[in-house]
Parts: C-alpha cells; structure tokens; sequence
C-alpha cells in the first residue's frame, strides 16, 4: 500500500518554453506547483504516444500553455481526494482529458488531476496493462464504438486498418479482430507482418505498393477503415470504401490536408467520422473502458507490448517514435514496485451508462 500523501517535492518531466528557450527534462516539482485537481495520484506507469514525442521534443504545438508535464496517460493509485467516489488506495487510469495540453501529464511521480476525468481501474486490469492500452486502445476501441453505432457490422466485410505496427494500429488489429471483425492491416513494414497476423490480421498490404486510382469512386475494396494517416492515404480510402461504410479518422501522420470530392459520401453513402479521443465525454469513457475490460479486451498485450522502459529513456525513445521506428507500445514505468495481481474476470468497479 502507498503512502496516503504526496511528498513535499518529487520529480516531473517539464516542458518549458519561454524566455530562455525551449526545455523538456526532469526536475523538481510540488504538487501546489501543479494544474489544478481535488485527485492526488501516485503515478505507477505512464505511455509514450505521437503526441507524447511531438510535445517533448517541441516538433508539434501540443501544449496550450507553459510550462506543462508531459504525458498524456497515467496510472496509479489515489493518495488524496477531495471527491467521492475516490478514495485513497484507489486503482486509476487517465487517458487525454487535457494531460499535457491543458494540465499537467503523466510523466510525474505525483499528480493532482480532476476527477471528474479520472477512471477506476477495471478489476480485471494491472495498471501496466492499462497503459500498454492506453490513449492507443482507448483510441481504436473509440473508433470502432462509433463506426458500430453507425452501422458497421463484421458481416459487411473487411476493415482496413493503416498504420498498423505503431501504437492505435497494432491495437486496433486486436481489437476489431476479437470483435469478429475481418482486418486488413496496412504497412509500409513488411518485415512485422508475421506479428501483424498474430495479432489477428487475416490480410497485410504494403502501403508501398498501394495504387490509388484518381477517379472519385473506385471499386470498393473496403467495408469500412481506420485512418491513423490522413493526406492521400485516406483520400483513398473514400474512394475504394463500399456502400454505407464508415471510414474513422484519428491520425495525421502523414498529413493534414485530404483532397477528394463528395462523390463517396453522397452516392455511396460512406461515412467519415473524427475520432477526437482526448476529449471523449466522461459517459463514453466508462462505455470504452467497460468494453476494453470485457467483450473487446485485447488478446495479445504482451506481443503488442514492446518495452517498459525508466523515466530517464523517455528523451531518447521520442525520435524512434516521430522517424516511424516505432512499433507497438512503449510503457514508462514512473514507479519502480510492481503491479499487484488481479482477478482477471473481475471487472466490477466499472459501470457503464445506459448508452452502451
């Protein structure tokens, strides 16, 4: 059991900009030097995630203000709250919801948060597991939620999946595979599809070879996608999706723009939908993160996870991530005592709201 209150000081990666530059390392910190929050949380394990590397190294305008902690996820366990239902001993997880945008992340040994944000931990989950899911599965599982209230169903045929060896990717194969879902997994690593098939691609399609036609409408090669690229590769993809499929975009990795035309959309029927999942409303949240713990848990954690690594590698783990080098998902492990062990069928501290 932790101790039931923050230290005086303790250690946080901050991110500066200001008069003197631009500056990310670890420092000194107390919590009354934190964003607001009525949670203390002792942080066990944090993630690495695109934006994670593009804040750190200062290549993407991630944070809103300065200075800030970075990451964008945690987990770890309640010292101090303010706000029933949290308690000190407490298992949480925070994902999004302003960490490293607008409050300070998870790259902290201690972390005062809102709570109206903050997740119990399912029972049936370590806080190691929930972050190699993280903002990545919570962002794949979102994208399929909202595809599936739109009207995609396994029987309409495959989802194509791009991106699929980085973080939201190789979970999104294992996600919408466990939910009966054919994939198509695109990559530009041929060299990971044996991996990429073990996590449950039926079918793996070097983004090299990939021939969009130019014409608005192509024939349909797709019943629906996740897009974790943007520009030409998802331009394409409107045109080779079928009728009254759903296309979720959450990614620009390649690029913002998309040039294409309504065609898709107004005679085909295909949808596109903007997964935004680091400002999820709290109800959704616990519908994701109920179903990341049950029907959609992800099968293959431990292939997916590639590394945990100490809070002093974060720096040098941001290049890999922004060059494409990345594969999987990479945990920062904030605190050195191990995860306790779990009961994996319990999972009775989340309830979900009417609308699942």
């Amino acid at each position: 059991m932790p101790s039931m209150s923050a230290p005086d000081i303790f250690h946080a990666f901050r991110i500066n900009d200001d008069e003197d530059g631009f500056r990310a390392q670890w420092q000194e910190q107390t919590v009354h030097e934190q964003t607001d929050g009525d949670v203390i949380v002792e942080v066990h394990y944090s993630s690495i995630n695109y934006k994670d590397a593009l804040a750190g190294t200062n290549r993407g305008k991630i944070l809103r203000r300065f200075p800030l902690n970075g990451g964008i996820d945690m987990a770890g366990v309640v010292v101090h709250s303010e706000q029933a239902p949290f308690q000190p001993g407490d298992r949480v997880l925070m994902t999004g919801s302003g960490l490293s945008e607008t409050h300070d992340g998870g790259y902290s040994e201690y972390l005062r948060v809102q709570s109206a944000q903050l997740i119990p931990l399912p029972k049936s989950m370590t806080l190691h597991e929930a972050m190699i899911i993280g903002t990545a599965g919570f962002t794949a599982a979102l994208a399929l939620y909202r595809m599936e209230l739109n009207g995609q169903t396994p029987d309409m045929g495959s989802i194509a999946i791009t991106g699929a060896t980085g973080g939201v990717g190789s979970l999104a194969v294992d996600i919408f595979s466990t939910a009966g879902y054919t994939v198509s997994a695109i990559s530009g690593k041929p060299d990971a599809f044996e991996w990429l098939h073990e996590l449950g691609a039926a079918q793996c399609i070097d983004r090299h070879g990939l021939y969009w036609p130019e014409t608005p409408l192509a024939s349909a090669k797709f019943a629906g996608a996740l897009d974790n690229v943007g520009g030409d590769m998802l331009a394409g993809l409107t045109r080779v999706t079928q009728p009254w499929g759903n296309i979720a975009a959450c990614g620009m990795a390649g690029d913002i723009a998309l040039n294409t035309t309504v065609m898709p959309f107004i005679i085909r029927g295909v949808s596109l939908i903007g997964i935004n999942s680091a400002g999820t409303p709290r109800p959704i949240r616990d519908v994701i993160w109920h179903k990341l713990a049950n029907e959609w848990r992800p099968r293959h954690l431990d292939q997916i996870h590639q590394d945990t690594i100490p809070p002093e590698a974060l720096s040098e783990r941001f290049d890999a991530f922004l060059q494409g080098k990345s594969q999987g998902r990479v945990v920062v492990q904030i605190k050195s005592e191990l995860d306790p062990e779990v009961d994996p069928e319990d999972d009775s501290n989340i309830n979900p709201t009417e609308n699942e």
